[in-house]
This record gives C-alpha cells, structure tokens and sequence, in this order.
C-alpha cells in the first residue's frame, strides 16, 4: 500500500536530527510514505531518500552566507527539478528560513503544500516578514510556547506541537560517563563550538584557550568537545580533551561552553549549566542589532524570559571572561550554578509534552488529505 509522498529539507545539524524524527513519526502514522529530500546523514538513516546533502549550506549570518552563496543555488536548482518532477504530496521545511523560504516559494509555485516546522523567528527579528512567510507557507508547526499567537495574530495559520527536544531520549550523566569512560567523581567542561564550520573557525579558538586556562587550575578536568568523530580542532590533545556526540557531552559535563541556538535546550535539558558565547561577522551583528526587537540571543533566556545563562557576545568573547563563568559553574554547589539548575526545570515544564514529532506528522498528513 503505497502513501503519500513527502519533500523534506533540513540545511544543519538540529533540523537534520527533528526532520529525522518526523520522518519515523511520518512512516509510523502512513506505512508505505514516500520520503525524499535535502538533509544529512540523520535522514538518511531514518529512511529518507536524499537527493542533495545539506554538508555545503549550514551558514549563518548576512556576511557568512555569501560565500555559500553557490551552494545554496546548487540545492535549490535541485529542489525545483526534484519538486516539478517528483510527483510530491507535500513539501515539510525544517528551520534554515533563508534558504527554505526559497525552497517554499517554488512549492507554493507548484501548488504543493508547504508545512513549515521550526518556524523562522520573526518574533526576534523583522516581525513584518511574516507576511511574505504566509505567502508561501500553507501552515506552521511553531515549538515554543508563545509562538502561536505570534503567528496567528498575524493571519499565519499555525499550530503549537511542543519542542522536538522533549521527544529525544534522555541520557543520565551516569550511563554517559560510563559510555565515555570518565570516572563518576571526576570534573568534566562541556565545550559546544558549533557544527557549521564557520561558526567552528570563529568560536573554536576562544573556547579552547578559555579551556586551557581551566585545566591549569583544575590538572584532572576532563575536556569533552561536542562535534563527529572527523571534527577539526587544532589544539585539543594539548587539552587531553576527546570529541563526542553533543548528547554525551551534555549529559556527563558539570559545566558548558556553548555557542547559541538549540545546543543551549539540550544542556538545559541535561541539567548542565552553561555560559552562552558566539560571535559573528561585525556586519551581520550590526545588522541584527538594528532588527532585533528581543533582549536575548539565548533560547533559554527567551523562553524564561530573564536572564538565567550569561550571554557573551562579540569582542567579550575572551578566553580570560569565559574561564572566569565557568570556574564558577563548575563548583556545582555554587549558588550560580544551583539557580541555573532550577531554571532549567521550569524551562522543561514549558517546552510541552513529548509527542512534537507524531503531532508534526499529523498536520503534514493533514495537509495530504
């Protein structure tokens, strides 16, 4: 019995992992569903048949996307043959708006159905681009709490499904360190410098000297450095440090450096606290200083509404400054330390019950019907 088939496209690490889990959610609720698209490697094992890799988009930022200009068009020239020829039933686009608002355009163009999920943050920034996102949008999936109404005030047909997150396994700090081979008693730094090579280049650097002045303080720290097994980090056996799965990281660290975005949820999650640190193009920041309209970059903050993870941005991003925060967050009883921790169980009651994946796939088959 064959199903529907669906266009699905994911440009980064996170919206590769979410897409992956829609798409089991997808075959579980029509047995037989077609699955085709733009993503990674977490699509690919989750049965989705790729028809580009997403490996050469992953940029952020005004300045940084030009010079990944040529492979964005590369994908979307694939995206428009794939979606005039492929006879699809509905087109999901995960996150990445720059990109996917593109993609969404010649689906709309089509007259194939567009879901968006992990809607753009037009709540943080240019509230006005709204408008263009109904234009070629047929619904959203929004998964913070308070994005519905954004939308729906402005005639956005959306829905809240809760955040992807709450659906992914948990990982004890125990079983984790067990997995890594790190005593239970012994301290271990999280270290997030981001899966896109740009943002690795940029925040690598500083995360790893702010490390480096840890471990002469703390001689038995153990590093752990979230990125695959082939990431790039020059510099990180002077550390003693290893790479793993952001997941492991998260749960077996005692304290986090972290670039922003969804990284900082998972250590929320996990219970870790953290410090907040990123760095982009000086242009791309004036930029968005002069559309922002929110008083934090952190999803954590933002969700909490006050600022619980310390937010280090642009040229305060210095080893010195972030060894300071951490020292700190690594004395887990320190009072610091403990309010981030209380933060971070109320945060989980407002992310929403799990189930954002299955709810996800509902409104895609939805919009099959």
């Amino acid at each position: 019995m064959s199903g529907p088939a669906v266009f699905l496209s994911a440009g980064e690490a996170s919206g590769d992992r979410h897409a992956a889990m829609l798409a089991r959610a997808l075959q579980d609720a029509a047995p037989g569903c077609r699955l085709a698209g733009i993503g990674g490697e977490g699509m690919a094992a989750a049965g989705v048949r790729l028809v580009h890799h997403m490996r050469a988009l992953q940029a952020v930022g005004v300045v940084e996307a030009v010079g990944s200009l040529p492979a964005h068009l590369r994908a979307l020239r694939v995206a428009r043959h794939e979606l005039r020829d492929g006879g699809y039933d509905v087109v999901v686009i995960v996150d990445y708006p720059g990109f996917h608002r593109r993609v969404a355009a010649v689906a709309a163009g089509l007259g194939i159905p567009v879901l968006s999920y992990i809607a753009p943050q037009f709540w943080a920034w240019a509230p006005w681009r709204a408008t263009g996102h109904r234009r070629v949008v047929t619904h959203t999936a929004v998964i913070l709490p308070f994005e519905e109404r954004f939308f729906q005030e402005r005639s956005v047909p959306a829905t809240y499904v809760g955040h992807p997150l709450m659906d992914a396994p948990r990982v004890t700090r125990a079983e984790a360190r067990t997995r890594l081979g790190i005593a239970a008693n012994s301290v271990v730094l999280g270290v997030f410098p981001g899966s896109r090579p740009q943002e690795r280049a940029t925040l690598w650097p500083p995360f790893r000297d702010a490390a480096a002045i840890l471990v002469r303080s703390h001689p038995n720290l153990h590093v752990l450095v979230a990125g695959a097994p082939d990431t790039s980090c020059d510099g990180l056996d002077s550390l003693g440090g290893a790479l793993a799965s952001a997941e492991l990281v998260a749960a077996a660290a005692d304290a986090a450096i972290a670039k922003s975005g969804t990284t900082t949820l998972e250590l929320a999650l996990a219970g870790t606290p953290h410090v907040l640190a990123y760095r982009v193009h000086p242009v791309t920041y004036a930029v968005a200083r002069l559309v922002v309209s929110v008083p934090y970059v952190g999803l954590v903050n933002l969700v909490l509404d006050r600022a619980v993870v310390p937010e280090v941005l642009q040229a305060a991003v210095q080893p010195v400054a972030l060894a300071e925060i951490v020292e700190d967050l690594l004395e887990g009883g320190s009072p610091t330390a403990s309010r981030q921790r209380a933060a971070f169980v109320e945060l989980a009651g407002r992310l929403g019950p799990a189930g954002a994946a299955r709810r996800t796939a509902n409104l895609v088959l939805d919009l099959v019907a």
